[in-house]
């Protein structure tokens, strides 16, 4: 049975926010490239030939447009503003995407991650893949991913230190 558009927005969106979040840092443009990925799917859904399930297509086409974006003018000139000070709502998009103060401080030393550990763990930890699903979708060894993850939760660990969300990253080991 094939879902109609409306479904798929809605089973899918708020997941496809979270994964543009945590690389573009900000709620406003994130928003914006999920918009765009549905868009897209729309226009082209006959391309999907279910070789994945849908959930790993669009996570796929939404870190895509993510690293798009990061490669474009529009964010290097937001990210420029921010560290000049001319832009004060960043805390204010994690406090809304954040319910706990536990969960804001983990997101806060997830986002000061290099990309390439940052989405390891969120794909691994908060989208539930595993490390064979995370190495196909970025097209990278599964040794690669497996240490890209270790790496991660190392630096999570040192970031962590001073805080009590330390026992958190332990206790997943």
């Amino acid at each position: 049975m094939r879902l109609s558009i409306e479904q798929i927005v809605e089973g899918y969106s708020d997941y496809l926010l979270r994964i543009a979040y945590i690389y573009v840092k900000d709620k406003r443009y994130a928003e914006e490239i999920v918009q765009d990925v549905f868009i897209n799917f729309y226009k082209k859904q006959d391309q999907f030939r279910e070789q994945s399930s849908l959930k790993t297509y669009l996570t796929k086409l939404t870190v895509n447009r993510s690293y798009d974006y990061l490669r474009s003018w529009k964010s290097k000139k937001e990210l420029l503003f921010e560290r000049v000070g001319f832009k004060g709502n960043s805390k204010d998009s994690e406090r809304l995407l954040m319910e706990s103060e536990e969960k804001m401080e983990l997101t806060k030393a997830v986002l000061q991650l290099k990309i390439k550990y940052r989405e390891v763990i969120l794909l691994y930890y908060f989208g539930d893949y595993s490390i064979e699903e995370i190495a196909q979708l970025l097209h990278t060894p599964n040794s690669t991913i497996k240490s890209r993850i270790q790496r991660a939760r190392n630096m999570l660990k040192e970031i962590l230190q001073q805080s009590d969300l330390e026992v958190l990253i332990n206790g997943n080991e």
